[in-house]
């Protein structure tokens, strides 16, 4: 996958240095040795280019948790489609040729790349300090200024939200298609980057070039933006607000970089601050005096403060309360109290019930979800690690190797039933009446009082290796047909065989062919199910990968909804939900950081939009969906594991109120402030109508 990425920014470095003679001002010249002073005379501004690289990654997975976490309640993509409707399927649909998406797929990553990046190498290489320093902080505020946009103001691509729209660049290739899903939330439509960026060089060279010797590039960019504006649409990626967001974003980026450019650069001139440092380390006192003296200033203008400070004491106030709902709204998971080593996990509305291993024995842990700090007693079995145990409603069923117990949790300390058993891999109710019980293979159905009854049966000299239930519906996994799932209902001994094709494009097998995997369709082995309704997911092993069919059991119909070449585990069903844990790469054993663990993905039944719930270094697996929780395993970083929860719906905590409260008092008393003071310096400037009059 970073093959791609690779040739792409060797690409634009390579058109960055061919354009140089044709770019550069009259007078000046192209020398090698040029290539490395530019480097020791502006590796501040260059710094500021690759800070706003990283931090890109770091904010996109800030907007991913976001998105999850408040349900989509930023989704701000309906607004957008109200106002344009299918505008821009109608560019898509008018200008389709396979030559164009290829030409524009490469040209919007390689031609935004010579932008961001050779633009201040220009300007460093040429030495033109006066617009390198403006045009660096402009890039730094577009950026700045389209973060709130991208977290609190979500829209999604137009690919993924027009009906017969397509995602036309990110599914040009399918290596193509994995580097952008791996590092593009795919939510951040408004403001366009691609806009926001080049337009702001253009704006910063139309205001600052005041002599014409960057023309030829100011007309290059500005030709830059006209055809970015049409691949951008073209390509189902952008709305057209989109882009207006995008060239006002610039503006402003313009204009507060020049104000900021003069006391910026005063300071961090990569000529004057070595000096400064060296004054640092050799004479001290000296330099501890300067800052003194700087803090002593700083003081006696917010002591007396002009609307200027008051200004900027709201905009600190804003952003701090921005931060406060931020770290809130991507910190909603609570781990459950008493449980230390979770081997497994059921819960139902309103309960938490996890088996913990505490070493020779192991206990079921119970809580109610609107309290995870208190514990419930409940009578049970000797259990162990290997015990089964499921809950549906208030009832509770666990069993070890000989007896089977069933406890109502509204009194959790008597037996409702008890039956002997013999050495049960699984329990599941199967209706609010009934349960099954499976052993050695086979499985049994039995009232709630312990009369057995009728069910599906095991065909002869056969097994079973999966089964799941939901309400009266029933689904197995036969040790005969591993690629085939059973399903029918309690009520009927006819079960029906649904064959799962798990067969993605061959472009993508090619790519895990390419990786040395080997991909093996005919002897594919399904390793979980869930059922939710009409739904069936399906998650299936390949051998080179374990893919996530999601199966509707009315039509027939079935698509992949994880990535094809990604492996996938644990699907679970609910509520128009479907979860699952997956990898983000295809080798996760030979990697690092957040691409070595699996993460946690929330797909949205009606919609068939995936976004992704957990995005981190830690390792998360198990998720379940409830009417209003969601609830998963984790191991931090010191191997601990937890089970967390998870409102759907955000909510503050108590401290983030608090601050949120006192904030907005402050935010208003500012406010006040700053009109005041506005108005009286206005008054102080301005002659008074009755000195006009005489």
């Amino acid at each position: 996958m970073e093959g791609i990425y690779v040739t792409w920014l060797i690409s634009a470095l390579t058109i960055g240095v061919l354009l140089m003679p044709v770019v550069k001002p009259p007078w000046a010249k192209v020398t090698l040795h040029g290539f490395i002073d530019f480097l020791r005379r502006y590796w501040l501004h260059l710094a500021i280019v690759l800070l706003i690289y990283n931090a890109k990654d770091f904010l996109d997975e800030i907007d991913r948790i976001l998105m999850a976490n408040t349900g989509g309640m930023l989704n701000m993509t309906p607004w957008i489609y109200a106002i344009e409707g299918d505008m821009v399927l109608w560019v898509q649909q008018t200008f389709m040729a396979d030559w164009l998406t290829s030409f524009m797929t490469h040209y919007y990553i390689v031609g935004f790349m010579v932008i961001c990046y050779v633009s201040i190498f220009y300007f460093a290489y040429f030495d033109d300090r006066y617009i390198a320093d403006r045009i660096s902080l402009t890039i730094f505020w577009v950026y700045l200024l389209a973060i709130p946009f991208y977290l609190f103001f979500n829209v999604h691509v137009t690919g993924n939200y027009i009906p017969g729209m397509e995602t036309l660049a990110y599914n040009h290739t399918p290596e193509i298609n994995d580097w952008f899903h791996r590092i593009d939330p795919l939510t951040n439509g408004m403001p366009s980057l691609h806009i926001g960026f080049p337009f702001a060089v253009w704006l910063c060279l139309l205001r600052f070039d005041t002599d014409g010797r960057w023309k030829i590039y100011r007309r290059i960019v500005f030709g830059y933006v006209l055809l970015t504006a049409f691949c951008i649409v073209y390509l189902g990626i952008h709305w057209f607000m989109d882009i207006i967001g995008g060239m006002v974003v610039a503006a402003i980026a313009v204009s507060l970089a020049n104000k900021m450019a003069d006391p910026m650069w005063k300071i961090f001139d990569e000529r004057t601050i070595n000096a400064r440092l060296v004054t640092v380390l050799t004479n001290p006192s000296r330099a501890f005096g300067v800052i003194k003296k700087n803090i002593s200033e700083i003081y006696s203008r917010y002591s007396r403060p002009t609307s200027k400070e008051t200004g900027v004491m709201l905009t600190i106030v804003m952003v701090l309360l921005a931060g406060v709902i931020t770290w809130d709204l991507t910190h909603q998971s609570f781990p459950a109290g008493g449980v230390d080593a979770p081997v497994g996990v059921a819960a139902a509305d309103g309960w938490l019930v996890t088996l913990d291993d505490k070493g020779e024995d192991a206990i079921v842990v119970v809580h109610d979800l609107s309290n995870l700090e208190s514990e419930i007693t409940v009578v049970q079995p000797h259990l162990d690690r290997n015990s089964t145990y499921d809950i549906r409603g208030d009832l509770l069923l666990m069993a070890n190797t000989t007896q089977l117990v069933l406890v109502d949790l509204n009194n959790p300390e008597s037996i409702v039933t008890t039956k002997e058993v013999d050495s049960p891999t699984k329990l599941s109710f199967i209706s609010d009446e009934k349960f099954a019980v499976i052993q050695d293979g086979q499985i049994t159905y039995w009232e709630l009082d312990g009369d057995e009854v009728s069910g599906p049966s095991v065909p002869e000299n056969d097994s079973i290796l999966l089964f799941e239930s939901n309400g009266d519906q029933i689904v197995m996994v036969f040790a005969s047909d591993t690629d085939k799932v059973h399903f029918g209902f309690v009520e009927n001994d006819v079960l029906a065989a649904i064959e799962i094709n798990a067969t993605s494009s061959v472009t993508e097998d090619e790519l895990l062919i390419a990786a040395g995997l080997n991909v093996d369709i005919e002897n594919a082995t399904i390793v979980d199910v869930a059922i939710s309704d009409n739904k069936l997911a399906v998650s299936i092993d390949i051998n080179a990968t374990t893919r996530l069919v999601l199966l509707d059991t009315t039509t027939g119909d079935s698509f992949i909804v994880s990535d094809p070449k990604n492996q996938v585990f644990d699907p679970h069903m609910g509520y128009g939900i479907l979860m699952f844990t997956a990898y983000q790469n295809l080798d996760p054993l030979n990697s690092t950081g957040k691409d070595a663990d699996r993460e946690i993905y929330i797909h949205t039944l009606e919609s068939n939009l995936t976004t992704q719930l957990t995005a981190d270094d830690l390792d998360q697996w198990a998720p379940m969906v409830l009417e209003s929780h969601y609830v998963y395993q984790q191991i931090d970083g010191d191997g601990l594991i937890s089970v967390e929860v998870q409102e759907k719906d955000p909510k503050l905590q108590p401290y983030a109120s608090n601050i949120l409260q006192f904030g907005v008092i402050l935010i208003i008393a500012l406010v006040f402030i700053n009109l005041v003071q506005r108005q009286f310096e206005a008054n102080s400037v301005s002659p008074h109508d009755s000195e006009h009059a005489s």
